[in-house]
């Protein structure tokens, strides 16, 4: 959530971030309600004032014996009660209305954050690896997990509906691989591992930014439970209303959860296979940090990202989403891409983002720091897939294939898997 000393300072600057985010903001709206909270806010401290003078006069009234005055002075505060009441009431109303803008803005842009409308405005930072030239025509993931007996998609919607994935065999042993592989790589690079519920409450999801804006895109259970969109949502939610010690940080956590998405306005081929699916397996990365160390761990973990894909072998390409792209909480983004060849291009399986303070001060998460300031300050915090497991898998099944219908299995995962090929059964 953005500060709100700061929108009202810098109008202007959040105005043209919004236009540039291609994000509705009203000006002359939050301008209004400002106005008549700080004329509510003069009334309060007003009638506050009356009464207080009011109360020690009573005191000397009544010493004096001056009951008849005293009984009129209290007959008004009395009065100045009941109007308090009611400048109360109209301030907390328009906080609410306030408040519910602020909840539903997104964060401002890094100045790094280059300017574009879309998703084709997104500059490319850097390539690894060489997309694979093959001497036979290479299957699509989800005709090459057909024919191996190892995703099953007809099935899984009879068990639940359309995109969700039954894996079988070799591939739920390819999944359970993968998911190892990732966790264990990542806390032998100085993360923390954390096992997390994969149901979240109203409040926790408010404080990563998925409510109120990203509401029609979560499964709600009856109890007022969401499931949750990404492991993000709890790691970041850990430390909520903590004051963490400077010499703490930064925290590196990271944490495999099953995670859950509508994808209500998704079509087309990102339907079919495991790229976009309602269930999907995804290891995730979360930083806690102070604002000055903050985007040199946004370089960190971006590597850390890229480390796996490198390890598999992968070929990857990063961008910068620019600010008509990037997500809500965000500064900062890189998005990396794995390449698929049934798309013929690169498919976003990471992203990376800075969020600054825009989480933090949702839940309020601050640190201390004795040496360098009295008081605490709001941490920054990061988030990164390390990586989409579904995504992955595709990855690997069409980058791996084998003339002959099989697919080799990457070197690091072999001890995982047991085997060295995925063979049609």
């Amino acid at each position: 959530m953005l500060d709100l000393r700061f929108v009202r300072e810098n109008q202007e600057a959040v105005a043209e971030a919004m236009k540039n985010r291609n994000a509705s903001w009203d000006s002359s709206r939050f301008a209004e309600l400002d106005e008549r909270r700080r004329a509510a806010i003069v009334a309060e401290e007003a009638l506050q004032a009356e009464r207080n003078a009011l109360s020690k006069e009573i005191g000397k009234l009544m010493g004096q014996g001056k009951t008849a005055e005293a009984e009129e002075a209290k007959e008004r505060v009395r009065a100045i009660n009941e109007e308090l009441a009611d400048a109360s009431s109209a301030r907390e109303e328009v906080d609410a209305q306030m408040t519910q803008i602020l909840l539903s803005t997104p964060n401002m842009p890094s100045s790094e954050t280059p300017v574009g409308a879309d998703e084709n405005d997104n500059p490319e930072v850097r390539r690894w690896g060489t997309p694979r030239e093959f001497d036979f025509e290479p299957k699509a993931h989800w005709d090459l997990g057909a024919d191996l007996n190892i995703i099953d998609s007809e099935r899984a919607a009879k068990l639940a509906r359309s995109r969700f994935v039954l894996l079988g065999g070799l591939g739920a042993r390819l999944e359970r691989s993968i998911i190892n592989f990732m966790a264990d790589t990542h806390s032998s690079r100085g993360y923390k591992e954390w096992w997390c519920p994969a149901l979240a409450n109203e409040q926790t999801m408010m404080g990563t930014g998925q409510l109120p804006k990203f509401e029609e895109d979560m499964f709600r259970t009856r109890e007022g439970l969401y499931l949750i969109p990404t492991a993000e949502v709890q790691l970041t939610n850990i430390h909520a209303g903590e004051t963490l010690e400077a010499s703490d940080l930064p925290l590196r956590y990271c944490a495999f959860t099953p995670c859950f998405r509508e994808e209500a306005g998704s079509a087309g081929r990102d339907t079919r296979g495991l790229i976009r699916v309602h269930q999907f397996d995804k290891v995730e990365m979360v930083k806690y940090a102070k604002p000055e160390e903050s985007y040199a761990e946004l370089e960190a973990m971006t590597a850390d990202a890229e480390n796996i894909l490198q390890l598999l072998g992968l070929p990857y390409r990063v961008i910068t989403l620019c600010t008509g792209d990037i997500g809500f909480s965000a500064a900062k983004t890189y998005d990396v891409e794995v390449y698929l060849p049934s798309y013929n291009g690169y498919k976003e399986i990471s992203s990376c983002s800075n969020c600054e303070d825009f989480q933090a001060r949702r839940m309020n998460i601050r640190y201390r720091d004795p040496e360098n300031f009295k008081g605490s300050r709001l941490v920054h915090t990061l988030n990164g897939s390390g990586l989409a497991v579904g995504r992955t898998m595709a990855a690997i099944l069409e980058n791996y294939q084998q003339a002959d219908g099989s697919v080799k299995v990457p070197d690091v995962l072999v001890p995982y898997m047991g085997t060295e090929v995925i063979e049609p059964v």
